[in-house]
């Protein structure tokens, strides 16, 4: 089995049109979203029809989930002023989390995919993140492999149980990265019908580096009413 997940898009057409082209050679047995389609570009619309004609199933981010609602962030202005009506009733009906149930011969396996954590959409989890808590949302939340997104820095951590192993995965960010590298990122899962706790190295995580038409988002930023500092944090992958 193998699945594509992206998470962070922030309305940046450019890096979902060349992420749907490299996924051509991945061929990935399914893909997921996991949210924040809109926000910091200029594009929220155009990204939120992709998605929906191309059938992804996708999270609310914490992005998504406040569309419509009165704020100063000029993000949130920016796309309260452009998103159309049919676009906006699209990521307000947007699940919160993703359960997937896996029955392998040896054992059930719970994958759940959330946009910050299984607590909060705008929780960040990251790489520095102290393990035991981890392991106690994880637990508290009934995950194996947990998936997300929202800090825009990719991660994979195993951490040791009684039982075997848990996964913790960050996804990065396909349309705003903030690891240093200004490339789109997302991860692709792998594993086989062997996969099970007791083996760390049973669930493959390969994150992939996706290049696209930068000039055209950060000029299509800097031509509108956003900050032109969105357009430079895009350039530097900040």
């Amino acid at each position: 089995m193998k699945l594509a997940l992206f998470s962070d898009i922030h309305a940046n057409l450019p890096a979902l049109e060349a992420f749907f082209t490299q996924l051509e050679s991945v061929q990935p047995d399914g893909v997921y979203c996991l949210g924040d389609v809109v926000g910091y570009c200029v594009w929220p619309n155009e990204v939120i029809n992709v998605i929906r004609k191309k059938h992804i199933p996708t999270l609310a981010g914490n992005h998504d989930a406040v569309v419509g609602l009165p704020t100063n962030s000029p993000s949130g202005v920016f796309t309260n002023s452009v998103i159309g009506a049919s676009e906006k009733a699209y990521v307000l009906s947007l699940p919160a989390h993703i359960r997937l149930e896996f029955q392998l011969p040896g054992q059930c396996m719970q994958f759940l995919f959330v946009h910050g954590s299984p607590r909060r959409n705008n929780e960040y989890l990251t790489e520095e993140t102290d393990a035991e808590l981890l392991l106690e949302i994880m637990d508290e939340a009934g995950a194996d492999v947990l998936c997300f997104g929202h800090t825009h820095k990719p991660f994979h951590r195993i951490l040791p149980t009684e039982k075997g192993c848990k996964h913790a995965i960050n996804l990065g960010s396909l349309g705003k990265p903030k690891d240093g590298d200004n490339r789109g990122c997302y991860a692709v899962l792998e594993w086989d019908a062997n996969f099970s706790l007791q083996d760390p190295k049973g669930l493959k995580v390969d994150f992939q580096r996706v290049a696209y038409d930068l000039e055209k988002a950060t000029s299509a930023i800097e031509a509108s009413s956003l900050p032109n500092a969105f357009a430079q944090a895009l350039r530097v992958g900040k």
